[in-house]
């Protein structure tokens, strides 16, 4: 013997007495809810729209912010990038190479095709700082005279870093 045990057409009795319940006291409940949000919940349900600003009949055009000049340095990060960085704002505006090895037998690698860099040097930083290809660079004393001399070179201020 098989039983069938369908769902029955229309919404359910409690179903009914539940909102049948939920309208007879929506304002208390309304209430209730405004009460405990601070008025955030009557806002919620009713938002006002922001003010619109009034034309004055003037009409004004601020130009864009002019950006400042860049102060480009520099800098030999932790990774080993050797790279020439704005100042004021931290980018790198330039990849010169990279330190590769390890302790004693670190050197410095100018950014070419020939040492595996996908966009190289420009032909006129290249040419100033070719000679530097290879040079041994063991300790950060090393780094720090690398920054210097490349510095020299592209003509830019050389921002001296503590050496511990």
């Amino acid at each position: 013997m098989v039983y069938i045990i369908s769902k029955r057409d229309g919404p359910h009795r409690e179903e009914l007495a539940a909102k049948d319940f939920l309208q007879k006291n929506r304002t208390t409940i309304n209430a209730l809810a405004n009460h405990l949000t601070l008025g955030r919940w009557q806002q919620l349900r009713n938002p006002t729209p922001p003010p619109q600003p009034q034309p004055s009949g003037k009409l004004w055009s601020t130009p864009p912010a002019r950006p400042k000049e860049a102060e480009p340095y520099v800098r030999i990060s932790h990774n080993g990038r050797v790279v020439i960085a704005d100042l004021a704002s931290g980018r790198q505006l330039d990849f010169v190479g990279e330190l590769r090895g390890n302790g004693q037998s670190r050197y410095f690698a100018l950014a070419t095709r020939e040492n595996g860099i996908f966009e190289p040097l420009d032909d006129e930083l290249y040419r100033v700082l070719a000679d530097l290809e290879g040079v041994s660079v063991p300790d950060e004393t090393s780094e720090a005279h690398l920054e210097q001399v490349i510095s020299g070179r592209l003509g830019l201020d050389a921002i001296s870093r503590s050496v511990e």
